[in-house]
């Protein structure tokens, strides 16, 4: 069984700064590409982040500039360093991996964490 979990959130002032950490663990093969998503009250799921296993990365427009996503493969752990914060970046967070367990990939989601950005 695999297990992703995050930690990090918060409340935090706008301009303020917050780091989020994603831990895979359980017994899987390898991690392809992972990302973050977010979701605000009364509004879609939105990818904020992805990170590929070759090391490249992708950012939504609304977070470019601002949030950096980065990895630590040695201990299955994705971040992403939140910069500039606006009330806008309140939402629950949370991570996606594409894991592979017994020769299959398969789509794996943490419960989430909650940051909360003030005006």
């Amino acid at each position: 069984q695999v297990q992703l979990v995050e930690s990090g959130g918060g409340l935090v002032q706008a301009g303020g700064s917050l780091r989020l950490s994603c831990a895979a663990s359980g017994s899987f093969f390898s991690i392809s590409a992972m990302r973050w998503y977010r979701q605000a009250p009364g509004k879609q799921r939105e990818r904020v982040a992805t990170s590929t296993s070759g090391g490249s990365t992708n950012y939504a427009d609304s977070v470019k500039g601002r949030f950096t996503i980065s990895r630590d493969n040695a201990k299955n752990t994705v971040y992403l360093q939140m910069d500039a914060l606006k009330p806008e970046d309140t939402a629950v967070y949370h991570c996606n991996a594409d894991v592979k367990v017994l020769g299959y990939w398969r789509d794996y989601w943490g419960q989430g964490t909650k940051v909360t950005v003030s005006s």
